[in-house]
């Protein structure tokens, strides 16, 4: 009978495996976080910090008087429209780009990847000032599409492409990763069954990215409402009409000089960025993205 390998009862412990042990605290350890902690509490904690407390140092009926304004409410409403609109245009293209690049390998792929990115590289007010000069009154196609009725510049139309295109990598950034890490195996082993492109989007594809699109529809929000540069070139920025809330803050600091008002709307706006980055960091803590 072959002889069975038992511990003794006075061995000792085995030792646990590397990413089991605590990580030894060093010098170089201590000083790195305090300087990461320090850098970030310095360039973002302390003026959030500082724009909560100019926020309710007016009292609350302050706070609510300036948000209850009329222009704000419309202000916050554009916002909607736009962000809604910019977000439902980058899922949607972001999704498509994300499986054909993917997916799919052909010519001027790589290009075609870096194109994608572009928005990361190029200012806000780059953007906006080349879709003046597309759509604009002397572009190349603002003619022919105001003498069908149809204005982009100054309108919401424009909004909504400037706000897109600096938003547009965010969701097939997130995407793209998930889907090649899960292969192709699954949706070839369903169109050998005879499963057609739509059952397979819906069946495999969108469950196995449901959580990254989840993550880049965050960030896209996120981006979405706070944008400034391209919107104010596009936009006009006619109070009552073309203002988002962005532009609201800076109109009221500028042109209104009421600081207090600005500092509430910019309140709001922080509030949702931050939930929007926290709602994203739960995705990735549960999805592992």
């Amino acid at each position: 009978m072959a002889d069975l390998a038992l511990t003794p009862v006075g061995a000792p412990a085995v030792t646990p495996s590397p990413a089991r042990r605590r990580e030894r605290i060093t010098a170089t350890s201590v000083g790195l976080r305090t300087a990461a902690i320090a850098y970030v509490g310095i360039l973002v904690l302390l003026p959030l910090a500082l724009l909560v407390y100019r926020t309710f140092q007016p009292g609350l009926t302050e706070f609510f008087n300036a948000l209850s304004d009329p222009y704000a409410v419309h202000a916050f409403q554009v916002t909607a429209v736009v962000a809604g609109s910019a977000l439902a245009i980058d899922t949607v293209f972001g999704v498509a780009v994300a499986i054909l690049l993917a997916r799919y390998r052909f010519p001027g792929r790589r290009l075609l990847s870096a194109f994608i990115d572009l928005p990361v590289a190029v200012s806000p007010i780059v953007v906006g000032l080349a879709l003046l000069l597309v759509y604009g009154p002397t572009g190349w196609f603002g003619p022919y599409l105001e003498s069908h009725g149809v204005m982009v510049i100054a309108a919401k139309p424009g909004m909504v492409l400037a706000t897109a295109f600096v938003a547009l990598p965010l969701v097939a950034r997130a995407v793209v990763p998930v889907l090649e890490q899960a292969g192709l195996e699954q949706e070839q082993a369903a169109a050998s069954l005879g499963a057609n492109a739509y059952t397979r989007f819906v069946r495999i594809t969108l469950p196995t990215i449901r959580a990254a699109l989840a993550y880049g529809v965050v960030l896209t929000v996120a981006r979405c409402i706070g944008e400034y540069g391209a919107v104010l070139v596009v936009s006009g920025n006619i109070q009552g009409t073309t203002e988002t809330a962005a532009l609201r803050v800076g109109n009221l600091i500028e042109t209104d000089l009421n600081n207090n008002a600005a500092y509430a709307v910019a309140f709001v706006l922080v509030v949702i960025a931050v939930a929007a980055i926290l709602i994203g960091a739960f995705i990735r803590r549960r999805k592992r993205i």
